[in-house]
């Protein structure tokens, strides 16, 4: 095989491309850097170059998909919160079901790597964030709804890898409950802040 001439740029893209591929649809365990480097059609050395070993690839791929979830997942003031968390959720839902293995390394088998939390941990500050802005709010309301997306944002991760360990459930009910619970709990955050301030001796007891 004739090697293709590749800028270091193209060339570490090519192999984060090759190695998402195999994350994908294998486990973790399963997945060799030989295999990387065989479908790249490079060497070992050179893999090894690029990405010091089989987490640090992994942990780039990884990072590279929760960059362009993020990308999906902008919230444009001028729509509806609902309907901008909605197109952010199916992203989010369509790259699960492709990459049910990747998702499963991250959250299962990696659960206790820094690096690969931290990108976790990173994605959802910054989905929180947009989120929070959009409902346009301020003060102790602000507080309040803050934690309550922090608790949905984890609740969708929870709900999510349920679905793809078990397959109980469907796609369209995974959807359903995550924008279901979203409702519900931006909700409970508004009255809880309203009779907060109606009635001050309830909010010190």
């Amino acid at each position: 095989m004739t090697r293709r001439r590749l800028t270091p740029e193209e060339r570490r893209n090519e192999l984060l491309d090759i190695g998402a591929e195999l994350f994908a649809t294998r486990p973790y365990d399963e997945v060799l850097m030989e295999d990387v480097a065989e479908r790249a059609g490079v060497s070992r050395a050179l893999l090894y170059r690029y990405f010091p070993g089989k987490g640090e690839l992994f942990a780039a791929i990884y990072r590279h998909a929760a960059e362009q979830l993020l990308d999906l997942s902008r919230v444009d003031p001028a729509v509806p919160l609902e309907e901008a968390v909605s197109a952010g959720l199916d992203a989010h839902i369509d790259y699960f079901a492709a990459n049910r293995c990747t998702v499963l390394t991250a959250n299962r088998t990696l659960c206790g790597d820094p690096v690969i939390q931290a990108i976790i941990n990173d994605e959802l500050s910054a989905l929180r964030a947009r989120m929070l802005d959009a409902c346009c709010l301020a003060g102790r309301q602000r507080d309040v709804a803050s934690a309550a997306l922090h608790a949905w944002l984890v609740f969708v991760r929870v709900m999510c890898l349920e679905w793809l360990e078990t397959q109980n459930f469907d796609r369209g009910e995974v959807r359903s409950v995550c924008l279901r619970t979203l409702l519900a709990a931006l909700a409970a955050a508004e009255d809880c802040h309203a009779t907060s301030v109606a009635d001050p001796l309830e909010r010190k007891l």
